[in-house]
């Protein structure tokens, strides 16, 4: 990722109803929501959330296709992937201890991490 494209990601992350509908469908998973799920999981209107949606998916960090009459969005993990990386390419500078915090977060097994299988309730 260069930094234009980085730019152009974080730009369109510093919007809470996009970077709310980002998180949204990175829960959802690569099969992603239909674009009314998507208003409805971050409480916008329909026509809010078109607009919005296409500002992600110009940014790359969303794909969309059409399911039958809906069309369908979902994350794209490789350019979240890529955007972390360019965050974090240079963090080191020769000392992994400084990264060490970043890198558990996302390998540790808790609830709040990416990778962290779901519990199923009961009841």
């Amino acid at each position: 990722m260069n930094t234009a494209d980085a730019v152009g990601a974080f730009a369109a992350l510093s919007q809470e109803t996009r970077l709310a509908m980002v998180r949204a469908l990175v829960r959802a998973g690569p099969d992603g929501l239909a674009a009314g799920a998507v208003a409805d999981a971050v409480a916008v209107t329909p026509s809010s959330a078109s607009f919005h949606l296409a500002s992600l998916e110009r940014a790359g960090l969303v794909r969309s296709r059409r399911e039958s009459r809906s069309i369908v969005y979902s994350a794209s993990y490789d350019t979240l992937s890529n955007l972390v990386d360019f965050l974090m390419r240079d963090c080191c500078q020769g000392h992994p201890e400084i990264c060490a915090p970043a890198v558990d977060a996302l390998s540790a097994p808790s609830p709040t991490t990416c990778c962290a299988p779901k519990e199923i309730g009961h009841g």
